[in-house]
């Protein structure tokens, strides 16, 4: 039996990587691999010359050169809302240890010495008002990106009592509907600002995104405000934030994105990027990659892509090879191959388009085989990045 050769990078959950099963080949040489899966490390596409699609573990995916991937014809997936109830959690965790003082407290206690436990008591007592914070609940959450994790977290701001306002300037419909009734939704970003007590920001990191939060952003916000940035580093202009600080304009900073700027700053708590890092949100990322790719190499699907159209299509009994052809999204395409396909005698049973606005994805089902002289002569055509036969006979889903 001929095996799907994968390449892993990072250690990626055994039970994601249990799915693949006796078709697949792990980590194999880089060189061989039509699969790759990964978590956080910086892929060199030149060193994978015959990949056919990247997953990644987990939401963000700035360690892949997604441009150059689209180029290539090479299919990146994510797993959006797989890590979102461990990011979730501790954002949660943060704030009650940031409004309770509790890094503080904490540190006060290793401190205590003496084997007298009345003195001991008597100190705790005395010292302990110097730790007094205050609760979330009464409080404004504003949440921007309404998003897998945004949702969350807007939804537990209302379970924790508090007042809660999200902004998306491009909200999407099933997510929105995800949002309790309480959330209330922001009609701009400023009228959001002004009124959070604390800004937890969670979008992804593009070209668009990069310094969102900056000095203007920081002028609409609320005097004493709390700043969370569990998206992406780059996110936050750092300068900008600790110049906020620095002046009492805000009230502090907490990241999940350690700096040289941002440690060792009395008012900005940090974590070592531990948002995704639980054992759970692992094996759900891990899990539901594999499965995105699995779904891509076996049958062509594509669920959670970041640069190619999403289709499902399920094959018929009687379909005997599944056709993929990937182009550039340019008129006259769907034409142009049914008609080569027509020429070489294939009888195409279903024919399904998708576009995202620049990539064009075809899954062409056929009653017959097509060669790699037909695939050759679809690559010829202008704007045509790639194509890929599977074969579907006796409905084996064979890579």
């Amino acid at each position: 039996m001929t095996t799907c050769p994968i390449a892993i990078m990072n250690a990626v959950a055994s039970e994601g990587l249990d799915i693949f099963g006796a078709k697949y080949q792990l980590d194999v040489d880089p060189k061989e691999a039509l699969g790759l899966v990964l978590r956080s490390s910086p892929v060199d596409l030149d060193a994978f010359p015959n990949l056919v699609a990247i997953a990644r573990a987990g939401a963000g995916v700035n360690n892949i050169p997604v441009d150059e991937a689209s180029e290539r014809g090479i299919c990146v997936f994510n797993t959006p809302g797989a890590n979102a109830n461990a990011v979730v959690e501790l954002l949660f965790t943060m704030l009650g240890i940031s409004l309770r003082n509790v890094q503080q407290g904490m540190s006060f206690c290793d401190g205590l010495q003496g084997d007298d436990e009345e003195k001991l008591n008597a100190e705790v007592e005395a010292r302990k008002k110097g730790f007094k914070g205050m609760e979330m609940s009464g409080k404004t959450l504003g949440v921007i990106g309404l998003g897998q994790i945004g949702v969350r977290v807007a939804n537990m701001g209302i379970h924790h009592n508090m007042r809660v306002i999200g902004y998306d300037p491009y909200p999407v419909m099933d997510n929105i509907h995800d949002l309790l009734p309480d959330v209330e939704l922001a009609k701009a970003r400023r009228d959001l600002l002004a009124q959070a007590d604390f800004v937890s920001v969670h979008v992804p990191l593009n070209k668009n995104t990069k310094g969102l939060v900056n000095q203007e952003f920081i002028d609409f916000m609320k005097e004493d405000a709390l700043l969370f940035n569990y998206a992406r580093g780059p996110v936050v202009d750092e300068d900008a934030v600790l110049e906020a600080l620095e002046s009492d304009r805000i009230a502090g900073h907490i990241s999940d994105f350690p700096s040289p700027k941002l440690i060792n700053h009395e008012k900005i708590l940090l974590t070592p990027h531990l948002g995704a890092s639980t054992a759970e949100s692992e094996g759900n990322c891990a899990c539901m990659a594999v499965k995105e790719l699995k779904g891509y190499l076996e049958y062509g699907n594509i669920t959670h892509s970041v640069n190619f159209p999403n289709v499902e299509i399920i094959p018929t009994v009687w379909v005997h090879t599944r056709l993929i052809v990937i182009n550039k999204d340019t008129p006259g395409m769907i034409g142009l191959m049914s008609n080569i396909l027509g020429q070489h005698g294939i009888n195409i049973m279903s024919y399904t388009n998708k576009s995202n606005g620049t990539m064009g994805y075809n899954i062409i089902d056929t009653a017959t085989a097509v060669s790699s002289e037909v695939c050759k002569e679809i690559e010829a055509v202008e704007g045509v990045i790639r194509t890929r036969v599977i074969s579907l006979k006796n409905s084996s889903g064979t890579v």
